[in-house]
């Protein structure tokens, strides 16, 4: 007999001739707070190995799901073992109970049952993932194509670019950012005449540092070093800022009532970038040559106006413009990167960091990239 007061387990034969059949009496009420103390009992009654066991449940007085379910996987249990199990005389709403926890219960252990698939190997993992970036490939040049499409439109009816916005972007990604620029460059164009100086004064060649300092800041360093910090700058801002939209369902509304996003938020970002960048590669030239002619004047008593007269010399125009050419293409592709990035975001506000942190490391990653193609090319054409 199980129930509040006691738990007892009788081996006997029943009254209507099931030899060898175990009763189980289980009586008073199988709620939640002697749930506990049942389950306790019931693990330490001796179980019978084989035959059949009846549970007599006429005496439950109250049962709630916790009752059930006890009920339910002492049953099962049984049954696991081998055993014949049979409840009797169980009310009608309890029994209705147990069969609907029961029910559950299995579906529950199905469930946990079911294999998991296996772990990919090695080769099947880069496999995905090159199918993966293959198709986010595609995808971008999919966008860039859009955004040029874009472009044309609006070139063949001016009335549709939006002059302001263009301007308001030239201002953040521009004009906002000549502090940090120029402050990079100064002790850029410093660290490269130090640099340097230490080792032009071994041979006598401490005039020589005009070459060093004016001809690697306008040709490599002043263009990729802007394009790196209007990358982690302004890129990242208009992941951030498109993502954000694409959260709140706001791009959905642009589309509702008939204006694309790239002709709204993605076309005025990147004319603003590629108008705005060579203005700051003009920028940063100036203020890494000015930090060399500091440096030089400090470390080898280089005077300015001889520094100068050097850089004149060594300085020819294809090398300026070489390292100029550069800023409209690392623009263009800082303002699609993120841009697309931003358009990339789904579900949630972590979703747009995701985003903003992978586009910040991909348009530097590409900038680099295209940085080393210029070189290539520009060996080949001898400039």
């Amino acid at each position: 007999m199980i129930g509040e007061a006691s738990a007892d387990l009788r081996f006997h034969a029943t009254p209507s001739g099931e030899a060898g059949a175990c009763r189980l009496r289980c009586t008073g009420a199988w709620t939640v707070p002697g749930i506990a103390t049942l389950d306790t009992r019931i693990d330490g009654l001796p179980w019978p190995r084989d035959g059949e066991l009846i549970v007599d449940a006429a005496g439950i007085e109250a049962l709630d799901t916790a009752g059930a379910w006890l009920l339910s996987r002492t049953t099962r249990a049984m049954r696991a073992r081998g055993l014949q199990v049979r409840i009797d005389g169980l009310r009608p709403e309890f029994d209705a109970l147990v069969t609907l926890v029961g029910s559950h219960a299995a579906a529950v252990t199905a469930a946990a049952g079911v294999k998991q698939p296996a772990r990919p190997g090695l080769l099947a993992s880069i496999g995905r993932k090159a199918v993966a970036q293959l198709r986010n490939i595609v995808d971008f040049l999919a966008f860039v194509g859009e955004t040029f499409t874009v472009l044309l439109h609006s070139i063949l009816a001016p009335r549709r670019i939006r002059w302001r916005a263009i301007l308001r972007n030239i201002e953040i990604a521009g004009f906002d950012a000549l502090p940090i620029t120029g402050l990079l460059s100064f002790l850029m164009g410093v660290v490269i005449a130090y640099q340097g100086a230490d080792q032009l004064q071994r041979f006598g060649a401490n005039i020589f540092v005009a070459d060093l300092v004016g001809v690697s800041m306008l040709r490599e360093l002043s263009p990729l070093l802007t394009a790196i910090i209007v990358a982690g700058r302004s890129g990242s801002a208009y992941a951030a800022q498109i993502g954000t939209m694409k959260v709140t369902e706001e791009l959905d509304a642009l589309r509702t009532v008939g204006i694309m996003p790239q002709e709204l938020l993605v076309l005025p970002k990147m004319l603003a970038l590629i108008i705005a960048l060579p203005l700051l590669t003009v920028y940063t030239d100036v203020t890494g040559v000015l930090g060399g002619m500091v440096m030089a004047r400090s470390q080898l008593g280089l005077g300015y106006d001889v520094f100068f007269d050097r850089l004149k010399e060594a300085i020819v125009m294809s090398t300026y413009l070489t390292g100029l050419a550069k800023a409209p293409v690392f623009a263009t592709i800082i303002a699609l990167v993120g841009c697309y990035r931003g358009f990339q975001t789904a579900g949630s506000a972590d979703s747009v960091g995701r985003q903003t942190t992978i586009s910040v490391v991909q348009s530097i990653f590409l900038v680099i990239v295209t940085d080393a193609l210029f070189s290539i090319v520009f060996n080949l054409l001898d400039i």
